[in-house]
């Protein structure tokens, strides 16, 4: 009997240190993969665009829209058409031009919404000239760098900047973008 009143006596003890045991904190760990971040998207934009050509720099509007596919929580790809209007390279002469990229981009995750983000693509792009600016067409190459803000689990919010250049002989169009867009999740 004095062996069940000590054991009883002890558990009474031990259960209160038990509970506060499990009461304390777990050390964090680093966020789980989210799911949501995969699958299908489209964007589009609009910004500003300037011409580097010789010794004007003029500038244009820019607008573009894409498809891509988001393959984990940090590599994405995209195919995206971009138009940018008129450049005036002389007092007569414009230009305008349409790239056509494939991207691939690496998303910086963190646990805030914001997320910085690199890419990198390549693909074709046309010059239309006129009034003495000739056409032109070729290999296009561009570079990406912005960050995107996720305003909710579907939608984010898109500011960066995007190198254009169409690789021509005749014709030197390396275009420096600011944009402002939006990436829709399904």
């Amino acid at each position: 009997m004095k062996f069940l009143v000590c054991v009883l006596l002890a558990g009474s003890v031990l259960v209160p240190m038990q509970a506060k045991a499990g009461d304390a904190p777990m050390p964090s760990q680093p966020p789980a993969f989210d799911p949501g971040y995969s699958g299908l998207y489209v964007r589009g934009d609009v910004g500003a665009s300037f011409l580097n050509s010789g010794n004007s720099s003029p500038s244009s509007y820019v607008g573009d829209a894409g498809i891509g596919y988001a393959f984990d929580q940090n590599f994405r790809a995209d195919i995206t058409y971009s138009f940018t209007g008129n450049y005036a390279l002389n007092p007569t002469g414009n230009i305008s031009t349409n790239v056509i990229l494939g991207s691939v981009y690496y998303d910086f995750r963190n646990q805030s919404p914001l997320t910085p983000y690199l890419g990198i693509g390549a693909g074709y792009g046309f010059e239309n000239g006129s009034n003495g600016v000739a056409n032109a067409q070729g290999l296009a190459v561009g570079f990406a760098a912005g960050v995107s803000y996720d305003l909710n689990r579907n939608l984010a919010l898109d500011v960066g900047y995007r190198f254009h250049d169409i690789l021509v002989t005749n014709q030197n169009t390396p275009e420096h973008q600011v944009a402002v867009g939006l990436r829709l999740k399904f």
